[in-house]
């Protein structure tokens, strides 16, 4: 079977990549070793070097004490301690290099270097007692003084320290040399042994991926071309396999749902036909039905906005004006008067809105009816001010007095509809600030006469992303800051406000403050004749 061979395979392979762990294992180990002998004999021909260049800096401490050069007994005490220190740092490493190195010729070095450790440690020990008593012993000509200096420093039991010193580190670098030819001849046997494993597996390996690609090949291209031609709709088409092995097996089982399929698809074919006819009926039936119910729910829906939106400020407006009368202690009578007339101009508003929503359920806000007539912009921005200062109050939202030119604004116009295009313009300034915020109105007069009056409402609000600037007029569209600042809203009221504003042949520019905040800029153009406003 095809998949007993397969499985044979795969335990070879398995087995090769375990061989082949194995000796990356072996051959770390040996790498590791041979790095470290090299290692621990370079440190130990370094100590030698050392305790070589310290013995010289202490003969040279004795010859400034001699001679009285400022030598110090602390530092041929330091100095002391500092050959102390090399001598048992070699002692460690000889130690050491016995446990790594077991060799005859290593044996003999071993010992030499232990004897001269020995003759150096004894010779230390006697040496510096004498050093702190009497740098150099002797007296007269300067030949016997440097005599008597030489044997005092350089001989200990018979034997040259120079002598002795220089043979250690030639023996030692010996030795590092030898450990680094170790260390080649070993990484040459390694590397040969890699490449030959290497290169038997991957024969092994191209030669078992060629026999399985050649005994693969044809039953695959069998069961790919069925699976394209079942795939197109083929269900005639059968798999030419013989054999007992595993794809003849799959064959026969996919011949078998080919012609399962085949006899299912001719009675599903039947049925199809006679339910095509009667869902063509009913689909017509229920598009019909669909398109009517869909007309009337949007426009229901967009009614309820409409009227939730419209109804808002108003309302707002009349609770803020009678809270704001009610709170503190009594007030003169003109100032309830003022109050109440307030609140009864803005019942009137709510009353022309409700109408006006009644002419938006039938068709759409170009339906509203403006009664254009001269008259002065002044006192609708100022009533549409008031108004909104108790809106501003309600959310702790500072609106100051707008200053208005001392001259007329002549325009043609409703008023009642440009204090609803103003306080739509303020609401949304107000609703969108932050507590404890400030929103600006600014009037001024552009352009050549007669001119446009230009109406500036600045806030210190959420603003507005540069990429939404092209979509804040749309029906019902409401920017993502604006939805996370207030959940509610129903994006109706700058739309509204862009209508009437067109409808007076003016403009609403909306922009983003550089310093936050976002600037509403209400253009309407100006009558020929004014009169000039009171002083």
């Amino acid at each position: 079977m095809f998949g007993r061979r397969l499985t044979w395979a795969l335990i070879f392979l398995a087995a090769a990549a375990v061989a082949q762990c194995a000796l990356a294992l072996w051959s770390v180990r040996v790498a590791e070793h041979q790095v470290l002998r090299g290692r621990v004999a370079a440190d130990i021909q370094l100590g030698f070097s050392q305790l070589s260049a310290d013995k010289q800096r202490l003969r040279a401490w004795a010859a400034q004490r001699e001679f009285d050069a400022g030598a110090h007994l602390p530092e041929l005490q330091q100095l002391a301690a500092t050959m102390r220190a090399t001598l048992d740092r070699l002692d460690r490493l000889a130690e050491r290099a016995e446990v790594l190195d077991d060799r005859p010729r290593a044996r003999e070095r071993q010992l030499q270097r232990r004897d001269a450790l020995v003759v150096l440690r004894q010779k230390l020990d006697t040496l510096v007692p004498q050093l702190s008593e009497h740098p150099v012993p002797g007296s007269g000509s300067p030949a016997a003084l440097w005599a008597a200096a030489s044997e005092h420093f350089d001989m200990a039991q018979g034997r040259d320290l120079r002598r002795l010193l220089a043979e250690s580190t030639a023996r030692e670098a010996e030795s590092v040399r030898e450990k680094r030819d170790d260390t080649d001849r070993a990484m040459t046997r390694m590397r040969t042994l890699w490449i030959t494993t290497a290169v038997t597996i991957g024969a092994l390996a191209l030669a078992l991926a060629v026999y399985f690609a050649r005994a693969l090949r044809r039953p695959l291209s069998a069961l790919r071309a069925a699976a394209v031609a079942l795939q197109r709709g083929e269900l005639e088409h059968r798999i030419p396999l013989q054999g007992r092995d595993e794809f003849a097996l799959l064959a026969g089982s996919v011949n078998a749902m080919a012609a399962e399929l085949s006899a299912h698809r001719e009675r599903d074919a039947q049925r199809r036909m006679a339910l095509e006819q009667q869902v063509a009926e009913r689909t017509r039936a229920l598009s019909e039905a669909l398109e009517a119910l869909q007309i009337a729910e949007e426009r229901r829906r967009r009614l309820f906005a409409d009227i939730s939106h419209e109804l808002r400020t108003p309302t707002t407006v009349i609770r803020g004006e009678a809270e704001v009368t009610l709170r503190g202690r009594d007030k003169p009578v003109d100032e309830y008067q003022g109050a109440l007339r307030r609140i009864a101009d803005t019942a009137g508003q709510l009353g022309r809105v409700i109408d006006d929503l009644l002419t938006v359920a039938r068709s759409d806000i170009e339906a509203v009816d403006i009664r254009r007539v001269p008259l002065d912009l002044g006192q609708p921005i100022r009533q549409a001010v008031e108004q909104a200062q108790a809106l501003a109050a309600a959310q702790g939202v500072d609106l100051p007095d707008v200053d208005l030119p001392l001259h007329a604004l002549p325009v043609k116009g409703d008023a009642q509809r440009l204090r609803q295009l103003l306080m739509a313009l303020l609401d949304n300034a107000v609703r969108y600030s932050h507590p404890r915020g400030t929103v600006h109105v600014r009037v001024q007069v552009v352009g050549d006469a007669p001119g446009c009056a230009e109406v500036c409402i600045e806030d210190e609000g959420i603003g507005l992303a540069p990429e939404d600037l092209g979509r804040v007029f749309e029906h019902r569209w409401r920017s993502e800051r604006a939805r996370r600042h207030r959940a509610d809203g129903s994006g109706l009221g700058l739309a509204i406000a862009q209508a009437l504003a067109r409808g007076h042949d003016g403009d609403v520019r909306l922009a983003p403050r550089p310093t936050g905040g976002t600037v509403a800029t209400l253009t309407l153009p100006l009558c020929a004749i004014g009169t000039r406003a009171a002083a």
